[in-house]
């Protein structure tokens, strides 16, 4: 197959306000050109939606019946992403006629890995149907629900395009990736044969609830308020002994499977402190169970803008910790890059979850396909 331009779209756990969206062009195993992105914000009235949302989404806790406000935020979140990709592709000099597929990862309201005896459960809101019909383009959506059925952890997904970007820079396995979102993720490849992916631990979801729980705005702008604090190393200590952390991969977390309560009764720059040392802490303990213990991380999301934070990872994940950036990727547009990646590989029949990244049976293909 020829590369075609695909666009991808993704709104992380953390709710910063903005659809991620972008350009690339591929063929679903190589990367021929990054295109524009760009990150659109959500109008404020479907941000608080979508906060109530996964309010509701918790308290549901995939028990009965669905809360009836995911249809209208499944509704509003599909068209104010419909015209994200409508404006972006027009800026970017190209015709909706020039788009291959759209991959719509939606928004992801929650999210329960597989235990011994029980499936895992995973729900994202958006309706690829509704996008196709809005933008005249195929849409590959609902992309996890394949591989949770088949037993899977249905994250993380971004393997197979790590793996793509990987291959440009490093093939011996001492580089890997590390995206900071609401979770944090890393992907190991040793350029062969063997591709790992798993959740270390939580982002940046404690570390921005702790501060809007203090009334000092959506997050930790530039490590600032950690910057001033001193860590628990006490606390600290305890929270590194979370099972979790020594978990064999392949393992996947919820946003809410570590939250701000980590934190205690710990004041806003000491909490701060505390909560950043633990997620970069989180991601030491997940490189010494990588086959190879990587030298460097290539970080993307939002985390790497942290500087208190990725000065954390080098001093106590012990791993020199770059962003992606600094090799010309876009650090904020590699999440929607993947679903663009993605959604050429479900329109090829191409698997997009494998046994060692999220626990499938073997390798899958997933996703659904409108249009």
């Amino acid at each position: 197959m020829q590369p075609i331009w695909a666009v991808g779209l993704m709104t992380g756990t953390v709710l910063d306000g903005n659809i991620d969206v972008a350009l690339l062009k591929t063929d679903g195993e190589r990367i021929e050109e990054f295109g524009a992105y760009t990150l659109a914000p959500y109008p404020r009235e479907i941000r608080d939606l979508l906060e109530e949302t996964l309010t509701q989404a918790r308290a549901w806790n995939f028990e009965g019946p669905e809360p009836e406000i995911f249809s209208t935020a499944e509704e509003q979140l599909t068209r104010a992403q419909s015209e994200a990709v409508r404006a972006l592709v027009q800026e970017a000099g190209l015709s909706l006629a020039d788009i291959g597929v759209v991959g719509f990862h939606g928004q992801t309201v929650l999210h329960r890995a597989p235990e011994p005896g029980r499936k895992g459960a995973t729900r994202q809101l958006g309706d690829g149907a509704l996008m196709s019909t809005i933008l005249g383009v195929k849409v590959a959506y609902d992309f996890r629900s394949a591989d949770v059925a088949a037993g899977g952890q249905g994250a993380p997904l971004a393997a197979a395009y790590h793996a793509a970007l990987l291959s440009g820079v490093a093939q011996d396995g001492d580089t890997a990736i590390l995206n900071l979102g609401g979770v944090a993720n890393i992907t190991w490849t040793d350029g062969r044969s063997e591709l790992v992916a798993f959740d270390t631990g939580p982002a940046n979801a404690p570390i921005n609830d702790f501060v809007k729980r203090h009334g000092l705005g959506d997050m930790d702008r530039d490590g600032r308020l950690a910057a001033r604090g001193t860590v628990d190393e006490a606390r600290l200590a305890k929270l590194l002994e979370h099972a979790y952390l020594t978990k064999a991969y392949p393992k996947s977390l919820d946003r809410f499977d570590f939250t701000a309560d980590m934190a205690g009764d710990l004041g806003p720059e000491d909490g701060a402190a505390t909560l950043t040392a633990f997620t970069a802490s989180a991601v030491g303990k997940a490189l010494d169970l990588l086959p190879q213990r990587p030298k460097k991380l290539m970080v993307s999301g939002g985390g790497r803008h942290n500087p208190t934070l990725m000065d954390m990872l080098r001093k106590r994940a012990g791993v020199e910790a770059v962003s992606a950036d600094t090799i010309g990727w876009r650090g904020d547009a590699v999440e929607a890059e993947c679903f663009a990646f993605l959604a050429v590989r479900v329109l090829r029949g191409l698997p997009i979850s494998f046994p060692s990244t999220t626990g499938a049976p073997e390798p899958l293909k997933g996703g659904r396909l409108a249009g």
